[in-house]
Order: structure tokens, then C-alpha cells, then sequence
């Protein structure tokens, strides 16, 4: 049975640069609420999207923000016994999270994070769809998203932004 399409979503420097230190080197309120609406938003109020994240990631959230509100959250990670709160998912693979979310009633899975995640989310062949804010500039991290490759085109791109003197703009791609 073929696996249930995902997206990317991820915010990049000039040279991928996506973390340091386990945070965000830039702080871009418009992009936040980006990852939010995009997350969030569905067709069908009946259904939830999914976001699926690894441990790293999910423990650089705010405790405030975690889980991440109106989305089932999945934690990706190889330890089996993850303390995790009440409602929020776990596995250790990619596949074994694309497979419990296809039967939960789950409109879109979105793959936030971190760099192991996205290096091997990218080349799944259910990964459909890139969200990325390209943000200007570098900003020393220790932190990498893979380059994005030819099987995937731009189909849209916003103007761009500029918050605290950080330049940005938001593109969406298409698997080709």
C-alpha cells in the first residue's frame, strides 16, 4: 500500500542553515505565523493535520507551545520509551509514523524538523510538497537542511518581507 503524501515545511539561511544551538537563529513573528497557518489549516474541520518532528526538535519547543496546538504532534526518535505528554505520538521511523497517521483521521502530514528528519524526509518518495522560507543571509548554524534538488519546482513565491532587519519570502515546490 503506497504511503500517505507529506510536506515540508522549514525556514533556510543562504547556505540551508535551519539551527544553532538547538534554536532558531532568527526571530521572524511573520514566519511563525506562516508555520502556523500553513500547519494548521484544513478543508475539513472534522480532521487535524499531523506535524512529525524528532526529539531534538520537539524538545527546542517552548513547553508553552508543546504539543503544538490543534495538530497531532509525532515525535520521531530511536529511544522507545520517550516521556512524552498524553496525545502526542511516537516512533522510530519515519515509515512507522507516515503508517500510524494513515489511519488516524489526519487531513495533512507536515514534516517540521530537525536535520536528520528533514535530510531523510526529503528523499522519501511520499514527499510531495515543500513549504520553505528562504530567509537572507547567514547566520552560523550548526544546523543544515539538504539542498533542495531538481525533482522539486517552484509553483509559487511571495514577495519579499523584511522583520528586524531580516529579509525573507516564502516559496512552495512541487515534486516534479
Amino acid at each position: 500500500m503506497p504511503m500517505r503524501p507529506f510536506s515540508i515545511i522549514v525556514a533556510f539561511d543562504a547556505k540551508y542553515g535551519i539551527g544553532k544551538n538547538g534554536l532558531l537563529p532568527w526571530s521572524l513573528p511573520q514566519d511563525l505565523k506562516h508555520f502556523k497557518e500553513i500547519t494548521t489549516a484544513v478543508a475539513n474541520p472534522a480532521k487535524k493535520n499531523a506535524v512529525i518532528m524528532g526529539r531534538k526538535t520537539w524538545e527546542s519547543l517552548p513547553s508553552r507551545f508543546r504539543p503544538l496546538p490543534g495538530r497531532v504532534n509525532m515525535v520521531l526518535s530511536r529511544e522507545a520509551r520517550l516521556d512524552l505528554p498524553s496525545g502526542v505520538l511516537s516512533s522510530i521511523s519515519l515509515d512507522e509514523a507516515l503508517n500510524k497517521l494513515s489511519t488516524a483521521d489526519i487531513e495533512n502530514i507536515f514534516v517540521i524538523g530537525g536535520a536528520q528528519i528533514y535530510a531523510f524526509a526529503i528523499e522519501h518518495p511520499s514527499c510531495h510538497k515543500l513549504y520553505v522560507t528562504h530567509v537572507q543571509g547567514e547566520f552560523d548554524c550548526d544546523a543544515f537542511f539538504p539542498p533542495i534538488s531538481k525533482n522539486f519546482i517552484t509553483i509559487s513565491a511571495s514577495e519579499p518581507s523584511e522583520e528586524g532587519g531580516v529579509g525573507f519570502h516564502f516559496s512552495d515546490y512541487l515534486r516534479n
